[in-house]
């Protein structure tokens, strides 16, 4: 391509990238040009005298993107001599043509799925999260609105006044020492803990303190039972370390192995004794000692997966499965979350001791810890009661909400549909016939603007599956309850 073309057919396309400044456009329309071979292998570019007058731009513009050209390869350039195209076609290795049933699995899955590896296509294809995180019905999450922003905001500048640089870096193995300290102390009064800070390791909440256990303390192919049902973000991350899931039933006690179970130990269970989920029943003082003297004798551990037991209506919270364990076979997984607000993204793992250094030091090593100011601010915040008087304040919020869906569930439908789990946490669940598809009937409520989830979708053996209703009430106002609920009765109603 001679100069003059090269230089109107910049011209018809400088206008076309839009508002970039004009070293960018000029740059990326010259690549663009020796990429499709409209500059050929050897071609002289006009001197940047010359291309800066034909296009209006600064002769300095010119010389920067020259430059730039040459340093990547595109162009060889000599003072006194010109600037030329280098010839790109030796980079490019003669690659075999693509194998047909590659293109036919390209043709099949435009949106790239057959890129991933076998783990990575289970994990895309077993998706639970929702972007949706507010409104009617939403389970499991709290009223960011009542977020202590005032406290918070008050403790958090005078830390920034305070020379907060030493916050501002990566953190220490387990996390920030007086947050640890805290915490410890925090879960010793309220859920009978027994814990130093040294046991105490720092997350972003208990997904990543699940994952982290189940790196250190499983090899692939290692058995773990989980309640059936279960929270679907832990079985995900368990499915997706390669881990073999034995989905253990659940009773009005809680789990409840069966010959078949005990026949095969597991390395690892995870359960959530002080308030079940999605169903919300409190594992019994018969079932725990079980547990944990099971773990003893065969050696596995256990995580003790404690995310909202602060909000029980009517009953003070439960103490830990972890404060009964003198084996030293329990990690208490916890997060605030649902206390405080799910962006802040700070959780924790209280593990036994002999295993305190190898969990901090795997923190450190594989995410690299920071997020100090939050927990300087956590540290004080707990130290200074504020958190204890924040879950009082919306324990009672929420106990409010609970009892006006629990009317609005009787007055559409009196006791032909059975609630479940109402009496602690964030949801409670409406129970549905068996036949009915629950799924449908959460699709059809979206179109309605209402969200909830099916309670089939929790189980592993969908052929063991009883549908149901997940119903969050803590995020929404009775005065938003009320004619949501109008909504959904009336989809519930399309199916009964």
């Amino acid at each position: 391509m001679e100069s003059f073309i090269l230089s109107e057919w910049l011209l018809q396309h400088f206008d076309s990238l839009g508002d970039s400044p004009a070293y960018r456009r000029l740059y990326q329309l010259i690549c663009r040009a020796i990429l499709e071979g409209r500059l050929t292998a050897g071609s002289r570019l006009p001197s940047s005298r010359d291309l800066a007058a034909d296009l209006g731009i600064a002769r300095n513009t010119v010389l920067q993107v020259y430059e730039q050209l040459s340093e990547e390869g595109y162009v060889r350039a000599g003072v006194g001599r010109g600037t030329y195209v280098q010839d790109i076609s030796q980079d490019l290795l003669d690659a075999p043509a693509a194998p047909e049933d590659t293109l036919a699995q390209e043709a099949a899955h435009p949106d790239g799925v057959h890129h991933l590896s076998r783990r990575g296509r289970g994990l895309v294809s077993r998706l639970g999260f929702s972007n949706l995180q507010a409104g009617a019905f939403m389970p499991g999450i709290p009223d960011v609105r009542e977020f202590p922003l005032k406290t918070w905001s008050r403790i958090q500048n005078r830390l920034w006044r305070s020379e907060p640089w030493d916050l501002m870096r990566y953190a220490p193995a387990g996390g920030y020492g007086p947050v640890r300290q805290a915490i410890s102390d925090y879960l010793g009064s309220v859920r009978a803990v027994r814990s130093s800070a040294q046991q105490v390791v720092m997350t972003t909440g208990i997904h990543q303190g699940i994952d982290v256990a189940a790196r250190l303390l499983c090899d692939p192919g290692d058995t773990v039972w989980i309640e059936e049902p279960a929270y679907w973000g832990v079985r995900n991350l368990l499915l997706t370390a390669g881990l073999r899931l034995v989905p253990v039933r659940v009773d009005a006690e809680g789990i409840w192995p069966g010959e078949a179970e005990y026949a095969r130990p597991p390395r690892l269970i995870v359960v959530a004794p002080s308030h079940q989920y999605p169903l919300g029943m409190v594992m019994s003082l018969a079932r725990r000692r079980m547990l944990l003297e099971y773990a003893r004798q065969v050696s596995c551990w256990i995580i003790e997966d404690d995310y909202d037991s602060e909000f029980r209506y009517g009953t003070r919270p439960l103490a830990s499965l972890q404060g009964m364990d003198e084996s030293g076979r329990v990690l208490y997984a916890g997060s605030f979350s649902k206390t405080l607000c799910p962006g802040l993204r700070v959780g924790f793992m209280v593990v036994p001791e002999p295993l305190a250094d190898a969990f901090a030091n795997a923190v450190a090593e594989l995410y690299r810890e920071g997020n100090m100011m939050n927990h300087a601010v956590l540290a004080e915040f707990l130290r200074e009661g504020h958190l204890a008087q924040h879950i009082r304040r919306v324990r009672r919020r929420y106990a409010e909400r609970r009892a006006c869906l629990i009317d609005e569930i009787h007055r559409h439908f009196d006791q032909t549909l059975e609630i479940i789990g109402g009496d602690a946490g964030l949801h409670l669940i409406l129970a549905l016939p068996d036949g009915v598809d629950d799924t449908l009937v959460v699709r059809d409520a979206l179109q309605q603007g209402v969200v909830t989830r099916a309670l089939s979708t929790y189980y592993l053996e969908r052929t063991h599956a009883r549908p149901g209703l997940l119903l969050g009430y803590a995020g929404v106002s009775p005065e938003d309850i009320r004619p949501a609920f109008d909504t959904l009765a009336r989809v519930v109603g399309a199916y009964l």
